[in-house]
């Protein structure tokens, strides 16, 4: 199956090019969570923060990827940057949508996260 880049990518590839060098500005250095002090902090968040749980649904993983709380791409702006981010496992990491296929807050998937799991347990 082939793999075909869109306008749509090259605008979100250009946005969050944008807003990674905004977030830079913004926090006074880069975040690139790859390597030093990024990657030293998005660890703090991930185990210190967090304790090595999902923010959504709180289930342990050590695969815990990056959730951009107001989207990083160019529908929302969100900025890559310690205050945007937090740690999820890769089922909470699929943004729902509502009905006209738009993305939900994260405070709206949140709420269908825990609706989904209605047995999970506090922690």
């Amino acid at each position: 199956m082939a793999i075909h880049n869109t306008a749509f990518d090259a605008a979100n590839t250009a946005v969050r090019a944008f807003l990674t060098k905004v977030g830079s500005k913004y926090w006074g250095k880069t975040f690139n969570i790859g390597s030093g002090s990024g990657k030293t902090i998005w660890y703090e968040i991930k185990n210190e923060v967090f304790g090595g749980r999902c923010c959504y649904c709180g289930k342990r993983s050590e695969k815990l990827q990056i959730e951009h709380l107001v989207m990083f791409n160019r529908v929302e702006y969100g900025l890559h940057h310690p205050g945007n981010i937090a740690p999820v496992c890769s089922d909470c990491n699929r943004r729902s949508k509502n009905d006209t296929g738009e993305h939900l807050s994260w405070e709206q998937h949140l709420k269908r996260v825990c609706k989904r799991n209605e047995g999970y347990e506090e922690f």
